[in-house]
């Protein structure tokens, strides 16, 4: 397996994942139990890398889930920041957006949630401003690094070809993916891969601890400064067979020896209160992706999003 080339797996993790400007918000109409999802604070969606909040202004990252949060009550915003670029680059962008909903809602904090690349960017936000966040929420990150990220770095020799065509190919199609979304982000797909990578992660965890486990497979603080830490992720791979990106991470899953969802090992996923890690999804189900074709005989992403949400609503977040 290790004998495809650094192109191969490159095209692989991005053709998968892929399906700052202002923070989206739309309304929704309920007929029932119309308060399920009502958190005191705003949720907020952060993508992950090669992500996007809508494409065309119709096909969205997180797939129903908006809609599903606010039918119940919520009050969510969807992001968009680089989608190739180092997780303190990518922060900085999520927490001006923090602000801007900050000031357009009148709350004093938000719900964070972040999926893949997003749930660092999200820890980053809530390390450096603990007083604007309530909650943290990651689905499917690598908060120890991901084995995929560390074969790509240790394969990629610094400043040769190699290095330079990733740096092109991925800021290619992150400034397509911005322009399509309205962003002008810039984009550094290298300072992206290091800071997926375990090197990155064990610098980034130095200077950010909070809610990251102490031991290999283990649990963090459920709460750091005030702020709940909470995460999810999958381990299935091959779970819908309509769904024409699970190829991709039958692919990429060979690269990481232990249960993982196709981009991140299940241990690495685990930050704070760990709701579940392996909820037969792999990485693009969690965001409820392609076209919310995921298994169907596991719990549906919105409706896990929607339990979430009462979740934080019932202890007042």
């Amino acid at each position: 397996m290790r004998r495809f080339t650094t192109t191969l797996v490159l095209g692989a993790m991005l053709g998968a994942m892929v399906a700052a400007a202002a923070p989206r918000e739309s309304a929704a109409f309920c007929l029932w139990n119309c308060s399920y999802t009502k958190t005191k604070y705003p949720i907020v969606l952060a993508h992950g890398m090669a992500g996007f909040d809508e494409l065309f202004g119709i096909y969205e990252y997180w797939y129903g889930i908006p809609s599903a949060l606010r039918d119940g009550g919520a009050q969510v915003f969807v992001t968009n920041v680089s989608q190739f670029n180092t997780t303190e680059a990518r922060g900085e962008q999520l927490l001006a957006q923090v602000r801007q909903i900050i000031a357009i809602t009148g709350k004093k904090k938000v719900n964070l949630v972040g999926h893949s690349h997003g749930g660092l960017d999200v820890r980053y936000v809530a390390a450096v401003r603990p007083d604007l966040v309530a909650s943290v929420t990651s689905v499917g990150s690598p908060h120890k690094g991901a084995d995929l990220a560390d074969f790509l770095r240790d394969n990629v020799q610094q400043g040769s070809i190699t290095e330079g065509a990733l740096a092109f190919f991925a800021g290619s199609l992150g400034t397509v993916l911005g322009v399509l979304t309205g962003s002008t982000d810039p984009q550094d797909a290298v300072g992206a891969l290091e800071s997926l990578s375990s090197t990155g992660m064990t610098a980034f965890n130095a200077r950010y601890p909070q809610g990251v486990p102490t031991t290999a497979c283990g649990s963090g603080s459920a709460s750091v400064n005030g702020v709940r830490y909470y995460s999810w992720s999958g381990t299935g791979i091959l779970t819908n067979a309509l769904d024409v990106s699970d190829a991709a991470m039958s692919l990429t899953s060979l690269f990481y020896d232990a249960a993982n969802d196709g981009l991140v090992g299940r241990c690495s996923s685990r930050l704070g209160t760990v709701i579940r890690d392996n909820y037969f999804h792999n990485h693009l189900d969690e965001v409820n992706q392609i076209l919310g074709l995921t298994s169907w005989f596991e719990s549906n992403p919105p409706s896990i999003f929607r339990a979430h949400a009462n979740r934080l609503k019932n202890l007042g977040l």
